[in-house]
C-alpha cells in the first residue's frame, strides 16, 4: 500500500521540494548503508513522512543549520549530481519501517500467489528475502529504540481477520491492523525527536493514516481483484465506494484535526503531505466532481498560458490581437532574397515552424552533433538517468529539455495552490504554516 503520497514539483516551493528530495534520497541511502542495496527496492514515498515527521519535530533550524543532513555522492537518479540528504535516527526509523512494511507486502503477493510469485522458484527466493528483511529492520529499528514486531504482528493478524471476518462485518475490522501499525510508527517520531507531548496527536494521525491507506488501496483494486477473483475488503464486508469515499474523506479530516495538536518546529512539508497530499489521494481514486484537469504545459507540444487575454479565452475561440489582425492570416509579402522584419520581443507569428528540430527566427542554430556522436551522448545520458529526471541538453540538438518525468508530471494545476482552502473558514491554517509559500503556480494564496 505505498504511493499514496505523490507531491507534484509545480505544487512546492524550491525550499520543500528540495526537502523532500533530502529525505527521500535520505531513505534510500539509509536503507543501501543499513540493509544493502536490495533493500533500496523499498524505497517509497510514504515510508518516508516517518523521516519528515522527525525533522520537522527537532528543534528549530535543524535542518537549515545542516544538523540533519550529509552530503552523498553523485547518482545516476541524480543525473550523477550530488546533493543534500537526510540522515540520523529519522531516516534510519523510516528505512526500518519500509523494509519491514515491504517484507510483509512481498509475503501478501506469495501467499495470494500473484504472478511471478505463483511459481516456485520465486516464491521460494521471495520468502527468503522477507525471512532476511523482518531480521535486518528488526536489527536496525532496536537501534532507534522501535520494536518492529507491531508491524509484524499487525500484519498477521491482517491475515486471520480476513479469513474469519463474518459476511457484512464492517470494513474497519479489516483496516485495524494497518491503522495500529502506522499508529505505532508515527508515534515513535516523537519519542526520537524528544517531544512527548506529541506522541497521543501523531498516534491518532497515523491511525487515520493506515485507515485511509487500506481503505484507498481496496477502492483501487476492486475491479482488478473482482475480475481475477481475489479477495477484496470492500466486496466481502458490502461497502459500495460511496461509504468508502465517506470514510477516506473523514479520515482526512481527522488527520488535519491531530496535526493542530502536533508541535512542530516547521510545520510546512508536513501539512503539504499529511493535510493536502491525503485529500488528492482521495481525489485520484473517488474523483473530484466538476473538475476538469489542466494540462498546459505538461504534455509534450501544449504550452503554458503566459499570457493573460489567450489564457482566458474560450476553449476552441483564440484571443484576437487587439490591433483587430487575424493571428491566423497568411504571412506578409516580402522581396525574395530579403529577410523579414523581426521584433525580437513580438510573439512568433504562426505559420513560422516552432517546436524540437526548428531554430527560432534570429537565433543561432545549436551546435549539432553527428548521428555516431549523438547516439553515443544519448546512451551515456540514458544509463545515467538524466534523460529521465534532469533538465539536460539534448544529445543531438544540444537544445536545453526538461527530463521525461518533468515532461510527465503528475501536477493536476489547473490551480497549485487550491489546496490553500484544505480548512474552509479556517483556511488561515496554511497561511500560518506556510506551505504555500514560494508556491510556482503564481497563484495569490
Amino acid at each position: 500500500m505505498f504511493g499514496i503520497i505523490r507531491p507534484c514539483r509545480h505544487r512546492l516551493s524550491e525550499r520543500l521540494q528540495a526537502s523532500w528530495m533530502a529525505h527521500l534520497c535520505g531513505l534510500c541511502l539509509a536503507l543501501r548503508d543499513d540493509h544493502g542495496q536490495l533493500a533500496r527496492t523499498a524505497t517509497n514515498y510514504d515510508g518516508l513522512i516517518i523521516s519528515v515527521l522527525v525533522e520537522a519535530q527537532a528543534a528549530a533550524g535543524h535542518a537549515a543549520t545542516g544538523a540533519g543532513r550529509r552530503t552523498a555522492g553523485p547518482c545516476p537518479l541524480r543525473g550523477m549530481r550530488t546533493a543534500s540528504v537526510a540522515r540520523g535516527e529519522g531516516a534510519r526509523l523510516a528505512a526500518a519501517v519500509s523494509l519491514a512494511l515491504a517484507s510483509v507486502k512481498i509475503r501478501d503477493h506469495v501467499e495470494d500467489q500473484d504472478g511471478v510469485f505463483a511459481r516456485r522458484p520465486v516464491a521460494a527466493g521471495a520468502r527468503a528475502v522477507t525471512r532476511r528483511w523482518d531480521r535486518k529492520s528488526s536489527g536496525s529499528a532496536s537501534v532507534v529504540g522501535f520494536d518492529t514486531s507491531v508491524l509484524l504482528d499487525a500484519a498477521a493478524r491482517q491475515g486471520e481477520l480476513e479469513r474469519e471476518l463474518p459476511t457484512g462485518g464492517s470494513v474497519l475490522l479489516v483496516t485495524e491492523p494497518t491503522e495500529t501499525a502506522t499508529a505505532a510508527a508515527f508515534a515513535h517520531t516523537a519519542v526520537l525527536a524528544g517531544r512527548p507531548g506529541n506522541e497521543a496527536p501523531l498516534a491518532e494521525a497515523g491511525r487515520l493514516f493506515g485507515r485511509l491507506a487500506h481503505l484507498l488501496d481496496a477502492a483501487e483494486d476492486q475491479e482488478a481483484d473482482a475480475a481475477a477473483g481475489a479477495w477484496n475488503p470492500l466486496a466481502a464486508t458490502g461497502t459500495d465506494r460511496a461509504e468508502a469515499e465517506r470514510l477516506c474523506r473523514d479520515a482526512v479530516h481527522g488527520i488535519r484535526l491531530a496535526l493542530r495538536d502536533v508541535e512542530l518546529a516547521d510545520r510546512a512539508l508536513v501539512h503539504i503531505l499529511l493535510a493536502h497530499e491525503t485529500e488528492r489521494a482521495v481525489e485520484r481514486v473517488f474523483g473530484r466532481p466538476g473538475h476538469a484537469a489542466c494540462r498546459v504545459g505538461h504534455e509534450p507540444g501544449t504550452a503554458p498560458a503566459t499570457d493573460q487575454a489567450h489564457s482566458h479565452a474560450p476553449h476552441g475561440h483564440p484571443q484576437l490581437d487587439p490591433t483587430g489582425s487575424n493571428p491566423y492570416q497568411s504571412p506578409p509579402r516580402h522581396d525574395p532574397g530579403q529577410a523579414p522584419p523581426q521584433d525580437p520581443g513580438a510573439p512568433v507569428p504562426p505559420w513560422v515552424p516552432q517546436g524540437p528540430g526548428f531554430t527560432p527566427p534570429g537565433a543561432p542554430p545549436p551546435n549539432r552533433r553527428n548521428l555516431l556522436a549523438g547516439c553515443a551522448a544519448w546512451a551515456l545520458m540514458g544509463c545515467t538517468c538524466q534523460l529521465l529526471c534532469c533538465e539536460h541538453n539534448d544529445p543531438f540538438s544540444g537544445e536545453r529539455r526538461e527530463g521525461f518525468c518533468a515532461r510527465h508530471d503528475c501536477c493536476d494545476c489547473d490551480n497549485c495552490c487550491e489546496s490553500c482552502e484544505c480548512c474552509g473558514e479556517n483556511a488561515q491554517c496554511c497561511n500560518d504554516c506556510g506551505c504555500c509559500d514560494g508556491c510556482d503556480c503564481g497563484c495569490d494564496c
